[in-house]
């Protein structure tokens, strides 16, 4: 079964302090849903048309599984604290077998 994976890649940080709040209800709504952090920001070189902007990759057992997380009502607690403190481009994609 392929895996499932949420890809956010935030573009502006308009408010530090609730980006850190959502980060705190965040992290343990991935993990009660199955969700694996796997890239965190850290260093990156961009190419082509790439932008420098933190990106953040979770892995999931399954797309199933990642859609149902996002969807939780631990994680929608988390976009409330979130709101409009990032511009963020957040997809689920469904790996390869």
């Amino acid at each position: 079964m392929p895996k499932g994976y949420w890809v956010s890649v935030y573009r502006t940080v308009f408010d530090p302090e609730k980006l850190a709040a959502y980060d705190k209800l965040a992290g343990p709504a991935v993990a009660a849903g199955g969700g694996r952090v796997l890239i965190r920001g850290g260093r990156a070189v961009e190419y082509d048309a790439g932008i420098a902007e933190r990106t953040i990759l979770i892995e999931f057992d399954s797309f199933e599984q990642a859609v149902a997380a996002r969807e939780s009502a631990a994680y929608q607690e988390a976009l409330a604290v979130l709101s409009d403190a990032v511009e963020r481009d957040f997809r689920i994609v469904e790996g390869t077998d």
